[in-house]
């Protein structure tokens, strides 16, 4: 018996373009007084990232695979495919990194293997959606002589930042001899300007701050006035708004504004269709606020962009973007009808009307949702950084 165990250096959250690190362990748990004969041997082992893709059969209509090009994967045990098993397709992978061959451990000993691969920049986000799945992993196999390959699965989150894939890591014009040893260092540098590079990108895409107000109006006239400080945020923000309605001609009795995304499949692998079929747009809520405010004149609320959410992106499939979506609840009666009468000969008791005439509309306000550093969504939302397998 072998225990493999894979753990990542830094946990599992990665920004596309940046290396993982992962440090591959392998052990003969028997006690090292077992005798020699119980010592065990691996023939290899190998290590690959994949993305894999999977679409809603009911929303989302793909084009047939390409019969010239059959999927031999499934039945093979002998050569390592990372995703064979896994539903849906392959779309993106890293060339395999053979770790080691012919080893053989003694009762009690262990030995510990380095991987490292740069995670393809021009890959999508990590994605669990509706219509569609976008899913990547670190996959180890490794095989005994006469055996079949058992694989190890590693799961990741990849954030991608648009417009990294445009950069070239910029090269030191200083002639200098090349030196293996070296490797590591220039790998540590390229991620840490890549880091840089995406702080320098985020910052002031998100922390520019200007006032903006909309009239908000039914038919009948206005409602009042919605201000935000800004329209770009980041995972972990919170989004904050103000809402005055003091200055409406038209009494609202109660709101409410979700965070919400909207996933849409795009036109051409739209399934068509029938008569209450599923749709191609879905929304998710991740966040909602809920007031009466009958006679309130000015309210904020705040909602929190959750840092396990994805950001918006566009794909050949399919679109994420993300918004706030309001309900108003609004009254047919002029506001004055609504309130208490304001001089009174003498005590009374006075009761609101048990019913009143409403009407109900919503807005969509769109904004946009950008990454954060993957250190930070690596600390706030942890996942599984270290997998183990028996062989």
């Amino acid at each position: 018996m072998i225990e493999v165990v894979a753990e990542l250096s830094r946990g599992p959250v990665f920004l596309a373009g940046e290396a993982l690190e992962c440090v591959v362990t392998v052990t003969n748990p028997l006690p090292p007084t077992a005798t020699s004969a119980s010592s065990e041997a691996l023939a290899w082992a190998s290590a690959q990232i994949h993305c894999q893709f999977h679409a809603s059969e009911s929303r989302v209509a793909l084009p047939p695979p390409d019969a010239s090009q059959p999927d031999v994967q499934p039945e093979s045990q002998t050569v390592f495919l990372p995703h064979r098993g896994e539903r849906g397709q392959c779309i993106l992978s890293t060339p395999p990194k053979i770790l080691f061959c012919d080893l053989r451990l003694d009762p009690g000993e262990s030995k510990s293997y380095s991987y490292s691969e740069v995670l393809p920049i021009e890959g999508p986000p990590s994605f669990r959606g509706q219509s569609v799945k976008y899913v990547y992993k670190l996959t180890i196999g490794c095989q005994r002589v006469n055996s079949p390959i058992t694989l190890l699965r590693v799961p990741l989150r990849v954030l991608v930042l648009t417009g990294l894939q445009d950069i070239r890591f910029p090269q030191d014009e200083a002639v200098a001899p090349s030196s293996p040893f070296l490797e590591e260092d220039e790998g540590g540098k390229k991620d840490s300007w890549l880091a840089e590079l995406a702080g320098e990108r985020l910052m002031p895409a998100t922390s520019c701050r200007s006032l903006h107000l909309y009239n908000i109006s039914d038919g009948r006239g206005k409602v009042g006035t919605f201000g935000i400080f800004k329209s770009v945020y980041r995972l972990g923000e919170d989004v904050v708004g103000t809402l005055n309605l003091g200055e409406g001609t038209v009494a609202c009795l109660q709101f409410s504004v979700s965070l919400q995304t909207e996933e849409r499949v795009q036109p051409e692998y739209q399934r068509r269709r029938r008569t209450g079929g599923i749709p191609s747009v879905s929304h998710v809520t991740h966040a909602r606020h809920q007031e009466s405010c009958l006679h309130t004149t000015r309210t904020s609320f705040s909602l929190p962009i959750p840092l396990s959410s994805t950001p918006g992106f566009c794909t050949a499939i399919v679109s994420l973007k993300w918004r706030l979506h309001f309900e108003f609840v609004t009254s047919r009666e002029p506001g004055l009808v609504l309130l208490p009468p304001l001089e009174q000969p003498e005590p009374v008791t006075w009761t609101g009307p048990e019913q009143v005439p409403v009407d109900t509309f919503s807005w969509d306000l769109p904004i946009k949702v950008l990454p954060t550093s993957p250190t930070l969504a690596s600390y706030a939302a942890p996942g599984p950084s270290t997998s183990t397998i028996t062989i």
